[in-house]
């Protein structure tokens, strides 16, 4: 029987988004939901809470799961310097569009590659500049009730119908905006000692 040589490779995180983008890699990997307070602290800047809490998803999982290769992953949406989480309802996604529209805003998408091998720490952030178009309360109304977004910062979700809500996207990473960076991702891994494009 053949061994996989390639080490245990997990990802920290229960959104399903995550896992759909880790799946275009085609690598084996597992899925574990960690359990931690993601709340901001207080003074914290946006890419601080993203990149402190990336980490600390994966550590919670490699405390579980010794010896592997943990992926841990946030995003933080600001607006006017101000953090924006996931809306969870209508009326809030409905203000959210409502303040976002006509203006750009900033994601921070943290990663954090963890190898409990060696204890080695990768961290990135990968920001994403968005420019919404300016849209009325109707179309607002009709978007939210087409896809129901109240699940992602942003009130977006610009890998499927939320992408007509959007003027511009200015990133490195394509994938950064829906909550994993694959091409910073694959740097970790390749840095990692992880085979991407194993025979």
């Amino acid at each position: 029987m053949h061994q996989d040589p390639r080490p245990r490779l997990i990802l920290g995180s229960g959104s399903p988004y995550r896992r759909e983008l880790l799946e275009r890699l085609r690598i084996p990997f597992e899925v574990a939901t960690p359990d931690i307070d993601e709340t901001p602290l207080a003074g914290e800047a946006p890419e601080a809470t993203a990149l402190r809490l990336s980490q600390r998803k994966a550590e919670a999982i490699a405390t579980r799961h010794p010896g592997t290769l943990v992926i841990g992953s946030d995003q933080v949406l600001t607006l006017d310097g101000a953090q924006m989480g996931k809306p969870g309802t209508h009326d809030k996604a409905v203000a959210q569009l409502r303040r976002m529209r006509g203006r750009t805003a900033a994601f921070h998408s943290a990663l954090c590659l963890l190898d409990g091998r060696s204890g080695t720490v990768q961290l990135a952030d990968v920001q994403t500049r968005v420019t919404m178009r300016d849209l009325s309360d109707a179309e607002i109304e009709a978007y939210l009730q087409l896809e129901r977004p109240y699940d992602v910062a942003g009130s977006a979700k610009s890998e499927g119908l939320g992408i007509m809500l959007l003027e511009r996207v200015e990133s490195d990473d394509p994938t950064a905006l829906i909550g994993l960076p694959l091409i910073a991702l694959t740097g970790m891994l390749r840095r990692a000692g992880y085979p991407l494009l194993a025979a």
